[in-house]
């Protein structure tokens, strides 16, 4: 039975905590669910904002429309052949939850993205990633709704055109579709990805070896690492990195490489070099900022921050003053990750 209600606070449902209201607001449990929420007259020409973790969005106002918290639940092994295990899970399922249950099973693949805030409906939408891993790698297709029609429709790799904190479902196919569940083609035998950030170091704290090396040493890695940096957004508010890390041109780099000598750089090809967004950040003078209750944070400038009662309008405003300073000392546009209502 479905329970729409009205004038509901999202405070405990986005990260940030961010005091804001929804005219409308409905948990779905099902496909089913979902479609019979999306055909009631009452509400098909009603803005609808989706709501997975709330990990991911900033809200700078009230929602004056239907917000739809999306708990679809289960994760099931689906098929397998020689070499990959299928999992499907729902949109509504924890994503780290979905990486231990992985890991605990042998099936490799995700083990670098432990620890990530947020549902796995939301994990393709920006092609979630972190230490030289993005979801792409493990997706196989995806199953979502219309919101106009109602109808369910298959995706697979290529109709989600992913690119770096894309997908179609940001760009072209944005606020059409509405995620349900998730495939993952997990592998057999492991691929480990050791060499980005401080991977390697943390195993070798750990007492991990190239022979005891295993899927699950490196998502302890992960997690030690993501919790020595990044905050509980249970003790303050945030989403996670705030911003993506840019892509520049080479050239471009090896100037500012000139200028200084300590900024690091990751090749994307033989023309396109990705910058740390923190590095540039935290060189701009940014870490550890404070104005009322919105912050960039102690640890990690990546992460922007809500100590108490800052609004959505205050972080955004402390986002457009990091941005434009790192433009002017670096020359570099750094661009939200976050989804800003």
């Amino acid at each position: 039975m479905l329970n729409i209600q009205s004038h509901v606070s999202l405070k405990s449902y986005n990260t940030f905590g961010i005091d804001a209201n929804a005219r409308y607001w409905v948990e779905v449990n099902s496909e089913e669910d979902l479609q019979t929420v999306l055909q009631l007259n009452d509400f098909i020409d009603q803005p609808k904002l989706i709501l997975g973790g709330g990990s991911n969005v900033l809200l700078c106002h009230d929602f004056d429309g239907l917000v739809v918290k999306m708990n679809i639940q289960g994760i099931d092994v689906t098929r397998e052949d020689a070499d990959h295990v299928y999992i499907t899970a729902g949109a509504g399922v924890n994503w780290h939850e979905l990486v231990l249950f992985c890991v605990g099973r042998g099936y490799a693949g995700m083990e670098n993205l432990s620890l990530i805030p947020g549902t796995v409906g939301a994990a393709p939408m920006q092609n979630i990633g972190a230490y030289g891993v993005e979801l792409e790698q493990v997706f196989e297709s995806l199953t979502a709704i219309h919101v106009m029609t109602s109808e369910k429709k298959i995706f697979t790799h290529t109709d989600c055109a992913f690119g770096y904190r894309e997908s179609v479902f940001k760009r072209e196919l944005k606020g059409q579709y509405i995620i349900t569940s998730v495939t993952f083609q997990l592998n057999k035998r492991p691929i480990f990805h050791t060499r980005y950030g401080a991977i390697q170091e943390t195993l070798t704290e750990m007492g991990i070896t190239d022979e005891t090396l295993s899927i699950k040493a490196i998502s302890d890695a992960v997690i030690r690492i993501r919790r020595s940096k990044l905050p509980d957004p249970a003790q303050i508010g945030n989403a996670g990195s705030f911003f993506k890390n840019p892509e520049i041109p080479e050239d471009q780099f090896n100037r500012l490489k000139v200028a200084y000598p300590a900024l690091p750089g990751y090749p994307i090809d033989d023309t396109i070099v990705k910058v740390p967004a923190g590095w540039l950040i935290e060189q701009a003078g940014w870490k550890g900022y404070r104005s009322g209750d919105a912050g960039v944070h102690a640890k990690q400038a990546l992460v922007l921050v809500n100590y108490d009662k800052a609004t959505g309008d205050e972080i955004m405003a402390l986002a457009r003053k990091v941005q434009q300073s790192v433009l002017e000392t670096f020359g570099i546009t750094i661009s939200p990750e976050v989804n800003v209502i």
